[in-house]
């Protein structure tokens, strides 16, 4: 009875030791395997690859599908001279505000010693025949404004400043054109001048010096024409 007995835990053992020897060698092709696949399993039956992602079928097969990547744009304006995220730093507060106050692109605005009238002259208050901080009327802030900026001598009231100008249709407007309302009586009784975007500035009588749009409902039935000036 010994002997059986012997003879059975001799078998036992050297099946026991040839599944330990096939064990590790399935483990090793595995390990092989995996450290030779260099796309990663994130989710299953999906592989990301360099040449986009690899997706396993319902077939069995592979199917290779390249993401569909928005690209990334950078908006250039060469004619203003921004043709880089790093040349924003250079535009100043000034025409962040102002492009703001005129709803277009702040790399148009260009005319800084225009924007720096305004801002210095904004929110002044109105009195009819001033010309001064202490108060200004629409003509005198225009007259002034066109002096400073561009140049040019103009005649001191609103009716005589629309006589020496080129008169325009709105769509023909350009920043520095003047703009004229009959916001009572008759003729021409209000000047401004014209930014962009049809936005004017003005020495209003209720707001002072302030910016408004030639499509509010107040100036829209009281334009006249605008006015370029003759050089």
């Amino acid at each position: 009875m010994k002997k059986p007995t012997l003879l059975c835990i001799s078998i036992l053992m050297a099946c026991s030791v040839q599944f330990a020897l096939a064990q590790t060698s399935v483990n090793k092709i595995s390990v092989n395997s995996i450290e030779e696949n260099s796309s990663p399993q994130f989710i299953e039956n999906i592989s990301f690859t360099p040449d986009g992602i690899l997706r396993t079928t319902e077939s069995g097969g592979t199917k290779s599908v390249k993401p569909n990547l928005a690209p990334v744009v950078i908006k250039t304006n060469k004619t203003a001279g921004i043709e880089s995220p790093a040349a924003i730093e250079k535009i100043s507060p000034l025409q962040f505000k102002y492009a703001m106050l005129l709803d277009v692109d702040v790399e148009s605005l260009k005319n800084l010693t225009l924007f720096g009238f305004i801002e210095n002259w904004f929110g002044t208050r109105y009195h009819y025949g001033g010309t001064s901080k202490d108060g200004i009327d629409c003509s005198a802030l225009t007259d002034s404004l066109l002096l400073s900026v561009y140049g040019f001598a103009m005649p001191r009231t609103a009716k005589q400043q629309y006589k020496e100008t080129e008169h325009l249709k709105k769509d023909e407007l350009k920043e520095g054109d003047l703009v004229f309302f009959h916001t009572h009586g008759r003729g021409v009784t209000h000047v401004g001048l014209y930014l962009a975007n049809d936005y004017f500035v003005h020495a209003s009588s209720s707001q002072g010096v302030t910016i408004s749009s030639l499509d509010d409902e107040y100036y829209s039935k009281r334009f006249i024409c605008g006015g370029r000036v003759e050089q």
